[in-house]
């Protein structure tokens, strides 16, 4: 089979398309047939070498396509069901024309849903649904502020809270072109990230961020009392900040991390139920992903890129040659 491959750690011009070995499922694993794969940041991070893994590595964090077959002790599922899948951080595969899951956290397709749809819905949709229900417990009339409002997990959280009764939804971006995109999602309001030390202090009851660095710190001013900070990646690849414990303690403030890898790993049956619900939500309509465009999973360097600089709106979709 033909996969794209890091083969050194320089960044994504170290992702080479090549042959490598067909995966074969162990114990509680299915192989996947894959059509499309989402590209995701932490993917570019990847390519430099945020994890020392052996090389050559097939990235690729989700995926969707057909059940290709079944490891030792599957139920549930057959060879030819339409499926997306998480795959996990470390095992990844989606960048592959073949895939390993588990089968505990792949869901089936809605009847007739577009696959290239699906493929983009198990990280970003997924987290949104299950960090605001499972570890925020958001309340309906609450006030929510977004960071990175249009990327592929920040344009997921503000039509998730939405859904789930936010009184109000800011969206924070980075610069003046993503304003628009912003508004087009439904956002109350759209603020840029330069601005934020000069709003008025405690609006909010939850503040989403996946960029980390000096926002985090900053956005706990703009929190109510018993308001919660939900850290969820890493985005600006800054040194770790210090939050005043004594900040937290007079205002009750909480701040909660969530890690859709580390829920998966433990808890595989809750991210299941929570992937199952987000493509419903996706196929009805209920929730959009934004996709920015489909090209060919050989052209996946140059989207992961784009994504590192942040000058991407939305999703891309990897496209896969049938294998």
């Amino acid at each position: 089979m033909k996969a794209l491959q890091i083969t050194a750690y320089t960044g994504p011009e170290g992702l080479i398309y090549q042959d490598t070995d067909v995966p074969q499922p162990g114990p509680g694993q299915i192989s996947i047939d894959v059509e499309y794969a989402g590209a995701n940041y932490v993917e570019a991070l990847f390519t430099e070498g945020m994890a020392q893994l052996p090389l050559p590595w097939t990235p690729g964090i989700e995926a969707a396509g057909h059940v290709r077959a079944l490891g030792e002790g599957v139920t549930g599922l057959a060879p030819g069901d339409a499926v997306a899948a998480p795959l996990t951080v470390i095992g990844a595969g989606g960048y592959g024309q073949i895939a390993l899951a588990q089968a505990a956290l792949t869901a089936p397709l809605p009847t007739g849903m577009d696959h290239a749809l699906a493929a983009i819905v198990p990280s970003n949709t997924t987290t949104a649904l299950a960090a605001l229900e499972r570890t925020v417990r958001m309340r309906p009339g609450e006030h929510v502020l977004v960071q990175a409002a249009v990327g592929g997990l920040g344009s997921q959280f503000g039509q998730i809270a939405r859904l789930l009764g936010a009184g109000r939804v800011v969206g924070v971006v980075g610069s003046e072109d993503k304003k628009k995109p912003a508004r087009d999602l439904g956002y109350d309001e759209v603020w840029l990230r330069s601005t934020l030390t000069a709003r008025d202090p405690g609006q909010f009851d939850v503040i989403v961020d996946p960029v980390s660095g000096p926002t985090r710190p900053e956005s706990l001013g703009l929190l109510r009392f018993e308001g919660r900070l939900l850290a969820l990646g890493d985005a600006a690849q800054r040194s770790d900040q210090l939050i005043s414990s004594n900040t937290l303690w007079s205002n009750s403030i909480s701040v909660l991390g969530f890690n859709i890898g580390g829920l998966g790993a433990a808890h595989p049956e809750v991210v299941a139920t929570f992937l199952r619900r987000a493509l419903d939500l996706v196929d009805s309509g209920q929730v959009t992903v934004p996709v920015s465009d489909h090209v060919p999973i050989q052209d996946a360097p140059k989207v992961l890129t784009a994504l590192r600089t942040g000058t991407t709106v939305g999703k891309t979709v990897l496209v896969h040659e049938p294998s």
